[in-house]
Protein backbone atom coordinates (compact mmCIF):
# COMPACT_ATOMS: atom_id res chain seq x y z
CA UNK A 1 0.00 0.00 0.00
CA UNK A 2 1.55 3.39 -1.11
CA UNK A 3 1.96 5.34 1.85
CA UNK A 4 -0.43 7.89 2.78
CA UNK A 5 0.09 11.79 1.88
CA UNK A 6 -2.55 12.74 4.66
CA UNK A 7 -4.38 10.77 7.09
CA UNK A 8 -7.57 12.31 8.97
CA UNK A 9 -8.13 11.37 12.60
CA UNK A 10 -11.42 11.14 14.13
CA UNK A 11 -10.55 10.77 17.69
CA UNK A 12 -12.86 8.77 20.47
CA UNK A 13 -14.65 10.86 22.49
CA UNK A 14 -18.17 9.08 23.13
CA UNK A 15 -17.42 7.99 26.62
CA UNK A 16 -16.12 11.32 27.76
CA UNK A 17 -18.93 13.75 26.21
CA UNK A 18 -21.67 11.22 27.20
CA UNK A 19 -20.75 9.19 30.08
CA UNK A 20 -22.64 5.58 29.81
CA UNK A 21 -25.16 6.86 27.41
CA UNK A 22 -22.43 6.60 24.62
CA UNK A 23 -22.69 2.66 25.39
CA UNK A 24 -25.65 2.00 23.61
CA UNK A 25 -27.93 5.07 23.10
CA UNK A 26 -25.73 7.77 21.73
CA UNK A 27 -25.31 7.94 17.57
CA UNK A 28 -22.64 6.62 16.29
CA UNK A 29 -21.90 9.10 13.28
CA UNK A 30 -19.42 8.87 10.35
CA UNK A 31 -17.04 11.70 10.65
CA UNK A 32 -18.91 13.89 7.89
CA UNK A 33 -16.48 16.47 7.59
CA UNK A 34 -13.74 14.28 7.14
CA UNK A 35 -15.35 12.13 4.99
CA UNK A 36 -15.93 15.29 2.59
CA UNK A 37 -12.43 16.51 3.42
CA UNK A 38 -10.33 13.02 2.02
CA UNK A 39 -12.86 13.09 -0.84
CA UNK A 40 -11.45 16.98 -1.44
CA UNK A 41 -7.48 15.86 -0.84
CA UNK A 42 -8.36 12.82 -3.59
CA UNK A 43 -9.90 15.26 -5.81
CA UNK A 44 -6.28 17.47 -5.79
CA UNK A 45 -4.37 13.89 -6.81
CA UNK A 46 -3.51 13.17 -2.72
CA UNK A 47 -3.62 9.23 -1.35
CA UNK A 48 -5.51 9.53 1.81
CA UNK A 49 -6.94 7.51 4.79
CA UNK A 50 -9.16 7.95 7.81
CA UNK A 51 -8.61 6.79 10.96
CA UNK A 52 -11.95 6.65 12.32
CA UNK A 53 -11.18 6.19 16.30
CA UNK A 54 -14.59 6.25 17.32
CA UNK A 55 -16.12 3.76 15.30
CA UNK A 56 -13.10 1.18 15.24
CA UNK A 57 -12.94 2.07 19.30
CA UNK A 58 -9.10 2.90 19.35
CA UNK A 59 -8.11 5.08 22.83
CA UNK A 60 -4.84 7.61 22.02
CA UNK A 61 -2.29 5.28 22.23
CA UNK A 62 -3.70 2.76 19.60
CA UNK A 63 -3.91 5.62 17.31
CA UNK A 64 -0.59 7.32 17.49
CA UNK A 65 0.69 3.51 16.91
CA UNK A 66 -1.48 3.23 13.96
CA UNK A 67 -0.19 6.55 12.66
CA UNK A 68 3.43 5.46 12.51
CA UNK A 69 2.78 2.87 10.83
CA UNK A 70 0.90 4.19 8.27
CA UNK A 71 3.33 6.91 8.17
CA UNK A 72 1.52 9.97 6.17
CA UNK A 73 3.29 13.14 5.21
CA UNK A 74 0.62 15.02 7.27
CA UNK A 75 -1.66 13.68 9.95
CA UNK A 76 -4.80 16.21 10.24
CA UNK A 77 -6.93 15.75 13.73
CA UNK A 78 -10.09 16.56 12.17
CA UNK A 79 -12.16 18.70 15.90
CA UNK A 80 -15.89 18.29 14.59
CA UNK A 81 -18.31 15.88 16.34
CA UNK A 82 -21.98 14.96 15.25
CA UNK A 83 -22.47 18.99 14.45
CA UNK A 84 -20.53 22.68 15.02
CA UNK A 85 -21.76 23.32 18.08
CA UNK A 86 -20.03 19.92 19.36
CA UNK A 87 -16.72 20.94 18.39
CA UNK A 88 -15.56 22.04 21.60
CA UNK A 89 -16.68 19.09 23.63
CA UNK A 90 -14.49 16.99 21.53
CA UNK A 91 -11.42 18.84 22.03
CA UNK A 92 -10.20 16.92 25.56
CA UNK A 93 -10.08 14.19 23.27
CA UNK A 94 -8.45 15.61 20.42
CA UNK A 95 -5.33 17.16 22.79
CA UNK A 96 -5.20 13.48 23.84
CA UNK A 97 -4.37 12.45 20.68
CA UNK A 98 -2.61 14.87 19.54
CA UNK A 99 -0.04 14.75 22.60
CA UNK A 100 -0.13 10.82 22.14
CA UNK A 101 0.83 10.60 18.59
CA UNK A 102 3.26 14.01 19.02
CA UNK A 103 4.74 11.96 22.38
CA UNK A 104 5.56 8.89 19.85
CA UNK A 105 7.11 10.96 17.31
CA UNK A 106 8.05 14.58 17.77
CA UNK A 107 8.59 15.26 14.66
CA UNK A 108 5.49 14.08 12.59
CA UNK A 109 3.95 16.80 11.01
CA UNK A 110 0.59 17.54 12.71
CA UNK A 111 -2.31 19.83 11.95
CA UNK A 112 -5.71 20.72 13.96
CA UNK A 113 -8.70 21.56 11.96
CA UNK A 114 -12.54 21.81 12.60
CA UNK A 115 -14.68 24.44 13.87
CA UNK A 116 -12.92 25.21 17.92
CA UNK A 117 -9.83 25.10 16.41
CA UNK A 118 -11.00 27.98 14.04
CA UNK A 119 -12.75 29.77 16.32
CA UNK A 120 -9.89 29.92 19.09
CA UNK A 121 -6.66 29.14 16.42
CA UNK A 122 -4.15 31.57 19.00
CA UNK A 123 -5.80 29.37 22.26
CA UNK A 124 -5.37 26.09 20.19
CA UNK A 125 -1.65 26.77 19.46
CA UNK A 126 -0.42 27.86 22.88
CA UNK A 127 -2.18 25.15 24.56
CA UNK A 128 -1.57 21.87 21.68
CA UNK A 129 1.06 19.69 20.57
CA UNK A 130 0.12 20.26 17.32
CA UNK A 131 2.35 22.19 14.71
CA UNK A 132 0.08 23.99 12.83
CA UNK A 133 -3.31 24.99 13.09
CA UNK A 134 -6.03 25.63 9.65
CA UNK A 135 -7.84 29.10 10.42
CA UNK A 136 -11.03 28.13 7.96
CA UNK A 137 -12.77 25.03 6.85
CA UNK A 138 -8.86 23.62 5.90
CA UNK A 139 -9.70 21.95 2.92
CA UNK A 140 -6.85 24.48 0.42
CA UNK A 141 -4.95 24.25 3.53
CA UNK A 142 -4.37 20.79 4.24
CA UNK A 143 -3.56 20.56 0.46
CA UNK A 144 -1.41 23.01 -0.12
CA UNK A 145 0.54 22.08 3.31
CA UNK A 146 1.56 18.66 1.96
CA UNK A 147 2.37 19.98 -1.29
CA UNK A 148 5.13 22.57 0.74
CA UNK A 149 5.99 19.36 3.07
CA UNK A 150 6.62 17.21 0.17
CA UNK A 151 8.35 19.82 -2.08
CA UNK A 152 12.70 19.57 -2.29
CA UNK A 153 13.47 23.30 -1.19
CA UNK A 154 12.81 24.30 2.27
CA UNK A 155 10.05 24.64 3.69
CA UNK A 156 8.01 28.26 3.45
CA UNK A 157 4.72 28.92 5.12
CA UNK A 158 4.00 31.32 3.81
CA UNK A 159 2.92 28.85 0.71
CA UNK A 160 -0.07 27.53 2.71
CA UNK A 161 -3.42 29.54 2.90
CA UNK A 162 -5.01 29.83 6.03
CA UNK A 163 -2.25 28.49 8.19
CA UNK A 164 -1.63 29.41 11.80
CA UNK A 165 2.56 28.72 12.86
CA UNK A 166 5.11 29.08 14.88
CA UNK A 167 7.85 31.36 13.99
CA UNK A 168 10.58 31.23 16.81
CA UNK A 169 8.53 33.02 19.93
CA UNK A 170 5.79 34.44 17.65
CA UNK A 171 3.03 32.89 16.12
CA UNK A 172 1.71 34.24 12.58
CA UNK A 173 -1.24 33.22 10.40
CA UNK A 174 -1.31 33.46 6.24
CA UNK A 175 -4.15 35.05 4.87
CA UNK A 176 -7.36 32.79 4.45
CA UNK A 177 -7.94 30.79 1.00
CA UNK A 178 -11.87 31.68 -0.41
CA UNK A 179 -14.24 29.09 0.56
CA UNK A 180 -14.69 26.12 -1.46
CA UNK A 181 -17.66 27.09 -3.83
CA UNK A 182 -17.83 24.42 -6.80
CA UNK A 183 -18.57 21.49 -3.85
CA UNK A 184 -19.86 18.95 -6.81
CA UNK A 185 -16.48 19.19 -8.70
CA UNK A 186 -13.95 20.20 -5.86
CA UNK A 187 -15.67 17.40 -2.99
CA UNK A 188 -18.60 15.50 -4.83
CA UNK A 189 -19.44 13.43 -1.56
CA UNK A 190 -18.07 11.34 0.77
CA UNK A 191 -15.28 8.79 0.81
CA UNK A 192 -17.78 6.27 1.94
CA UNK A 193 -15.05 3.34 1.13
CA UNK A 194 -12.41 4.59 3.67
CA UNK A 195 -15.29 4.72 6.58
CA UNK A 196 -15.69 1.30 8.41
CA UNK A 197 -19.61 1.70 7.54
CA UNK A 198 -21.00 -1.63 9.59
CA UNK A 199 -19.93 0.56 12.65
CA UNK A 200 -22.18 3.30 12.60
CA UNK A 201 -25.71 3.66 14.15
CA UNK A 202 -28.79 5.92 14.51
CA UNK A 203 -30.10 7.87 17.05
CA UNK A 204 -32.63 6.29 19.43
CA UNK A 205 -34.96 8.71 18.61
CA UNK A 206 -34.56 8.42 15.07
CA UNK A 207 -35.57 4.68 14.82
CA UNK A 208 -38.65 5.17 17.61
CA UNK A 209 -40.68 2.99 14.83
CA UNK A 210 -38.80 -0.24 14.99
CA UNK A 211 -35.53 0.39 16.99
CA UNK A 212 -33.76 -0.70 14.31
CA UNK A 213 -30.72 1.32 14.15
CA UNK A 214 -28.32 0.25 11.51
CA UNK A 215 -26.99 1.04 9.47
CA UNK A 216 -26.96 4.63 9.24
CA UNK A 217 -24.93 6.87 7.88
CA UNK A 218 -25.23 11.16 7.81
CA UNK A 219 -24.34 13.43 4.94
CA UNK A 220 -24.43 17.46 3.58
CA UNK A 221 -26.31 18.81 0.95
CA UNK A 222 -25.08 22.36 1.71
CA UNK A 223 -22.79 23.90 3.78
CA UNK A 224 -23.12 26.60 5.73
CA UNK A 225 -25.80 28.35 6.88
CA UNK A 226 -27.61 32.12 6.16
CA UNK A 227 -28.80 32.18 9.70
CA UNK A 228 -26.53 34.25 12.54
CA UNK A 229 -28.33 33.13 15.74
CA UNK A 230 -25.97 34.21 18.53
CA UNK A 231 -26.08 31.08 20.41
CA UNK A 232 -24.47 28.93 17.19
CA UNK A 233 -20.68 28.91 16.63
CA UNK A 234 -21.70 27.45 12.87
CA UNK A 235 -19.79 30.85 11.43
CA UNK A 236 -16.66 29.87 12.99
CA UNK A 237 -14.92 28.24 10.27
CA UNK A 238 -16.06 30.62 7.30
CA UNK A 239 -13.73 33.80 7.92
CA UNK A 240 -11.74 35.66 5.50
CA UNK A 241 -8.55 36.11 7.14
CA UNK A 242 -5.81 38.52 8.06
CA UNK A 243 -2.02 38.35 7.84
CA UNK A 244 -1.32 39.03 11.30
CA UNK A 245 -3.33 38.18 14.10
CA UNK A 246 -6.34 40.86 13.27
CA UNK A 247 -9.84 41.21 12.81
CA UNK A 248 -11.30 38.03 10.45
CA UNK A 249 -14.60 39.22 8.83
CA UNK A 250 -17.36 36.89 8.60
CA UNK A 251 -18.79 35.60 4.76
CA UNK A 252 -21.73 34.13 3.79
CA UNK A 253 -20.85 30.54 3.95
CA UNK A 254 -24.00 29.08 2.47
CA UNK A 255 -23.37 26.46 -0.05
CA UNK A 256 -25.33 23.82 -2.30
CA UNK A 257 -24.45 20.62 -4.04
CA UNK A 258 -26.28 19.97 -6.80
CA UNK A 259 -29.88 18.01 -6.56
CA UNK A 260 -28.05 15.52 -9.24
CA UNK A 261 -24.59 15.00 -6.70
CA UNK A 262 -27.23 15.10 -4.03
CA UNK A 263 -29.24 12.25 -5.55
CA UNK A 264 -25.49 10.57 -6.62
CA UNK A 265 -24.67 9.88 -2.93
CA UNK A 266 -27.78 8.46 -1.62
CA UNK A 267 -27.96 6.44 -4.41
CA UNK A 268 -24.40 4.77 -3.18
CA UNK A 269 -25.60 4.70 0.37
CA UNK A 270 -28.84 2.65 -1.07
CA UNK A 271 -26.59 0.07 -2.77
CA UNK A 272 -24.92 0.01 0.63
CA UNK A 273 -28.06 -1.20 2.37
CA UNK A 274 -28.22 2.31 3.90
CA UNK A 275 -32.00 3.44 5.21
CA UNK A 276 -31.26 5.54 8.45
CA UNK A 277 -30.26 8.76 6.98
CA UNK A 278 -29.28 12.39 9.10
CA UNK A 279 -28.94 14.95 6.81
CA UNK A 280 -26.54 17.29 8.50
CA UNK A 281 -27.15 20.68 6.53
CA UNK A 282 -27.36 22.87 9.59
CA UNK A 283 -30.78 24.10 8.10
CA UNK A 284 -31.97 21.50 5.29
CA UNK A 285 -35.73 22.94 5.21
CA UNK A 286 -34.72 26.27 3.74
CA UNK A 287 -34.58 26.26 -0.39
CA UNK A 288 -37.77 25.04 -1.62
CA UNK A 289 -36.16 24.40 -4.98
CA UNK A 290 -33.32 22.38 -3.68
CA UNK A 291 -35.75 20.54 -1.14
CA UNK A 292 -38.25 19.95 -3.89
CA UNK A 293 -35.25 18.70 -6.31
CA UNK A 294 -34.03 16.10 -4.08
CA UNK A 295 -37.49 14.64 -3.39
CA UNK A 296 -38.65 14.67 -6.89
CA UNK A 297 -35.47 12.19 -7.52
CA UNK A 298 -35.80 10.25 -4.69
CA UNK A 299 -39.14 9.12 -5.29
CA UNK A 300 -38.33 8.73 -9.05
CA UNK A 301 -35.65 6.14 -8.09
CA UNK A 302 -37.96 4.05 -5.72
CA UNK A 303 -35.46 4.79 -2.65
CA UNK A 304 -36.64 3.78 0.18
CA UNK A 305 -34.90 5.96 3.56
CA UNK A 306 -35.51 6.76 6.81
CA UNK A 307 -34.43 10.75 7.02
CA UNK A 308 -33.88 13.49 9.52
CA UNK A 309 -33.46 16.91 9.11
CA UNK A 310 -33.12 20.21 10.85
CA UNK A 311 -35.89 22.79 10.03
CA UNK A 312 -36.74 26.66 11.33
CA UNK A 313 -40.46 27.05 11.88
CA UNK A 314 -40.55 29.71 9.51
CA UNK A 315 -38.72 27.96 6.52
CA UNK A 316 -41.42 25.33 5.83
CA UNK A 317 -43.66 26.09 2.88
CA UNK A 318 -47.02 25.55 1.24
CA UNK A 319 -46.99 22.29 -0.42
CA UNK A 320 -43.55 20.92 0.69
CA UNK A 321 -44.78 18.39 3.28
CA UNK A 322 -46.72 15.82 1.47
CA UNK A 323 -43.51 15.36 -0.98
CA UNK A 324 -41.30 15.54 2.01
CA UNK A 325 -43.14 12.90 3.61
CA UNK A 326 -43.28 10.35 0.55
CA UNK A 327 -39.78 11.04 -0.05
CA UNK A 328 -38.79 9.63 3.44
CA UNK A 329 -38.18 12.46 5.52
CA UNK A 330 -40.08 10.96 8.68
CA UNK A 331 -38.20 13.84 11.19
CA UNK A 332 -37.93 17.44 11.65
CA UNK A 333 -35.15 18.84 14.23
CA UNK A 334 -37.04 22.30 15.13
CA UNK A 335 -34.84 24.77 16.90
CA UNK A 336 -37.66 26.17 19.03
CA UNK A 337 -35.34 27.18 21.66
CA UNK A 338 -37.25 29.37 24.53
CA UNK A 339 -41.37 30.19 24.99
CA UNK A 340 -40.70 33.56 26.07
CA UNK A 341 -40.33 36.64 23.81
CA UNK A 342 -38.12 38.54 25.60
CA UNK A 343 -35.58 35.69 25.53
CA UNK A 344 -35.76 34.83 22.26
CA UNK A 345 -35.46 37.96 21.32
CA UNK A 346 -32.24 38.55 23.14
CA UNK A 347 -30.58 35.94 20.84
CA UNK A 348 -31.69 36.86 17.51
CA UNK A 349 -34.14 33.98 17.28
CA UNK A 350 -37.84 35.12 17.45
CA UNK A 351 -40.85 32.73 16.50
CA UNK A 352 -44.54 33.90 17.49
CA UNK A 353 -45.58 30.81 19.63
CA UNK A 354 -49.20 30.80 17.77
CA UNK A 355 -46.72 30.16 14.92
CA UNK A 356 -45.20 26.98 16.51
CA UNK A 357 -48.59 25.65 17.64
CA UNK A 358 -49.60 25.87 13.86
CA UNK A 359 -46.49 24.84 11.77
CA UNK A 360 -46.14 22.27 14.36
CA UNK A 361 -49.28 20.30 13.85
CA UNK A 362 -49.52 20.93 10.15
CA UNK A 363 -45.99 18.38 10.17
CA UNK A 364 -47.43 16.01 12.47
CA UNK A 365 -50.60 15.91 10.12
CA UNK A 366 -48.70 14.97 7.36
CA UNK A 367 -46.56 11.90 9.04
CA UNK A 368 -43.79 13.42 10.10
CA UNK A 369 -42.17 13.36 13.30
CA UNK A 370 -40.86 16.39 15.17
CA UNK A 371 -37.85 16.07 17.96
CA UNK A 372 -38.12 19.94 19.75
CA UNK A 373 -35.00 21.20 20.59
CA UNK A 374 -35.27 24.01 23.90
CA UNK A 375 -32.33 25.77 25.38
CA UNK A 376 -32.92 26.97 29.18
CA UNK A 377 -30.49 29.24 30.47
CA UNK A 378 -30.54 31.97 27.86
CA UNK A 379 -28.83 35.19 28.89
CA UNK A 380 -32.63 36.60 29.81
CA UNK A 381 -33.92 33.28 31.39
CA UNK A 382 -34.74 33.25 34.48
CA UNK A 383 -36.95 30.61 36.60
CA UNK A 384 -40.61 31.12 34.84
CA UNK A 385 -39.21 32.07 31.61
CA UNK A 386 -37.31 27.99 31.92
CA UNK A 387 -40.94 26.99 33.08
CA UNK A 388 -42.38 28.36 29.86
CA UNK A 389 -40.23 26.49 27.96
CA UNK A 390 -41.16 23.57 29.60
CA UNK A 391 -45.03 24.39 29.56
CA UNK A 392 -44.56 24.74 25.42
CA UNK A 393 -42.50 21.58 25.78
CA UNK A 394 -45.27 19.80 27.55
CA UNK A 395 -48.08 21.02 25.76
CA UNK A 396 -46.59 20.50 21.84
CA UNK A 397 -45.65 16.80 23.31
CA UNK A 398 -43.58 16.00 20.47
CA UNK A 399 -42.54 12.39 19.50
CA UNK A 400 -38.80 13.26 21.11
CA UNK A 401 -37.10 16.29 22.55
CA UNK A 402 -33.49 17.55 23.37
CA UNK A 403 -33.49 19.86 26.39
CA UNK A 404 -30.18 21.41 26.34
CA UNK A 405 -28.55 24.02 29.04
CA UNK A 406 -27.50 27.49 27.11
CA UNK A 407 -23.50 26.77 26.23
CA UNK A 408 -21.47 29.79 24.72
CA UNK A 409 -19.56 28.43 22.41
CA UNK A 410 -16.51 29.50 20.90
CA UNK A 411 -17.07 30.84 17.77
CA UNK A 412 -20.10 32.29 18.74
CA UNK A 413 -21.74 35.70 19.32
CA UNK A 414 -22.59 34.64 22.81
CA UNK A 415 -18.94 33.13 23.67
CA UNK A 416 -18.04 36.76 22.63
CA UNK A 417 -20.62 38.98 24.65
CA UNK A 418 -19.70 36.35 27.37
CA UNK A 419 -15.65 37.38 27.21
CA UNK A 420 -16.79 41.07 27.14
CA UNK A 421 -19.29 40.63 30.15
CA UNK A 422 -17.05 38.52 32.05
CA UNK A 423 -19.43 35.79 32.39
CA UNK A 424 -18.14 32.54 34.05
CA UNK A 425 -17.44 29.94 31.50
CA UNK A 426 -16.57 26.02 32.00
CA UNK A 427 -13.40 25.34 33.72
CA UNK A 428 -12.05 22.87 30.65
CA UNK A 429 -13.42 21.84 27.02
CA UNK A 430 -15.19 18.94 28.32
CA UNK A 431 -17.30 21.17 30.45
CA UNK A 432 -19.20 22.56 26.96
CA UNK A 433 -20.56 18.84 26.58
CA UNK A 434 -24.31 18.82 27.31
CA UNK A 435 -23.79 15.11 29.24
CA UNK A 436 -20.74 15.07 30.47
CA UNK A 437 -19.70 14.96 34.60
CA UNK A 438 -17.90 18.32 34.26
CA UNK A 439 -21.09 20.14 32.45
CA UNK A 440 -21.21 24.20 33.17
CA UNK A 441 -23.16 26.15 31.55
CA UNK A 442 -24.22 29.59 31.36
CA UNK A 443 -24.86 31.44 34.29
CA UNK A 444 -28.09 33.87 33.14
CA UNK A 445 -28.48 37.09 34.25
CA UNK A 446 -30.74 35.74 37.14
CA UNK A 447 -29.89 32.33 37.52
CA UNK A 448 -26.91 30.18 38.61
CA UNK A 449 -24.62 27.79 36.51
CA UNK A 450 -26.06 25.14 39.03
CA UNK A 451 -29.32 26.30 38.86
CA UNK A 452 -29.72 25.74 35.45
CA UNK A 453 -28.52 22.50 34.79
CA UNK A 454 -30.81 21.45 37.76
CA UNK A 455 -33.83 22.40 35.66
CA UNK A 456 -32.61 21.22 32.34
CA UNK A 457 -32.08 17.77 34.00
CA UNK A 458 -35.22 17.77 35.69
CA UNK A 459 -37.08 18.86 32.66
CA UNK A 460 -35.75 15.91 30.86
CA UNK A 461 -37.16 13.57 33.15
CA UNK A 462 -40.53 15.47 33.22
CA UNK A 463 -41.05 15.34 29.95
CA UNK A 464 -40.23 11.86 29.18
CA UNK A 465 -41.69 10.03 32.11
CA UNK A 466 -45.26 12.24 31.36
CA UNK A 467 -47.84 9.95 30.72
CA UNK A 468 -49.39 12.37 28.07
CA UNK A 469 -46.08 11.73 26.01
CA UNK A 470 -45.86 8.49 27.22
CA UNK A 471 -49.47 7.86 25.66
CA UNK A 472 -48.35 9.59 22.56
CA UNK A 473 -45.43 7.11 21.70
CA UNK A 474 -47.37 3.76 22.65
CA UNK A 475 -49.87 5.46 19.84
CA UNK A 476 -47.41 6.00 17.44
CA UNK A 477 -44.29 3.57 17.80
CA UNK A 478 -45.93 0.46 20.20
CA UNK A 479 -45.23 -0.41 23.76
CA UNK A 480 -41.65 -2.10 22.45
CA UNK A 481 -40.86 1.86 22.28
CA UNK A 482 -42.38 2.90 25.74
CA UNK A 483 -40.35 0.31 27.33
CA UNK A 484 -37.45 1.84 25.49
CA UNK A 485 -37.77 4.87 26.63
CA UNK A 486 -38.45 3.83 30.07
CA UNK A 487 -35.38 1.67 30.08
CA UNK A 488 -33.64 5.13 28.45
CA UNK A 489 -35.14 7.28 31.88
CA UNK A 490 -33.59 4.74 34.14
CA UNK A 491 -30.30 6.30 32.89
CA UNK A 492 -28.48 8.60 35.45
CA UNK A 493 -25.88 11.14 34.59
CA UNK A 494 -22.91 12.41 37.03
CA UNK A 495 -22.95 16.43 37.73
CA UNK A 496 -20.15 17.31 39.15
CA UNK A 497 -21.98 21.25 39.32
CA UNK A 498 -24.72 19.41 40.95
CA UNK A 499 -22.68 17.78 43.71
CA UNK A 500 -24.79 14.38 42.92
CA UNK A 501 -25.93 11.87 40.53
CA UNK A 502 -28.73 13.15 39.34
CA UNK A 503 -30.88 11.10 37.73
CA UNK A 504 -32.09 12.57 34.13
CA UNK A 505 -31.30 10.33 30.76
CA UNK A 506 -30.55 12.61 27.72
CA UNK A 507 -31.21 12.47 24.07
CA UNK A 508 -27.78 11.85 22.75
Amino acid sequence: MAKPDIVLVNPQSRKRVYQKLGDELAAIENPVWAGLMATFCRVKGLNVEILDAEALELDHADVAEEIEKLDPTLTVVVVYGHQPSASTQIMPACSAVTSAIKGNNPSRPLLMAGGHVAALPDVTMADEACDWVASGEGLYTMVALVQELKSSGPFDPEKVPGLWYRDGSKVRVTPNPKLCKDLDNEMPGIAWDLLPMDRYRAHNWHCLDGLERQPYAALYTTLGCPYHCSFCCIQAPFKSGEKELGIKEEVNSYRFWSVDAVLNELGKLAEMGVKNIKIADEMFVLNKRHVMGICDGIIERGYDFNFWAYARIDTVKDGMLPKMKQAGFNWFAFGIEAANSRVQEDVSKRFDNDEIYRVCKEVQDHGIHIIGNYIFGLPEDDHDSMQETLDMALELNCEFANFYSAMAYPGSPLYRQAQTEGWELPDSWGGYSQHSVDSKPLPTKYLSAAEVLGFRDAAFNEYFQSPKYLALVKEKFGQETVDHINEMCKHTLKRDLLGTSEKSGAAA
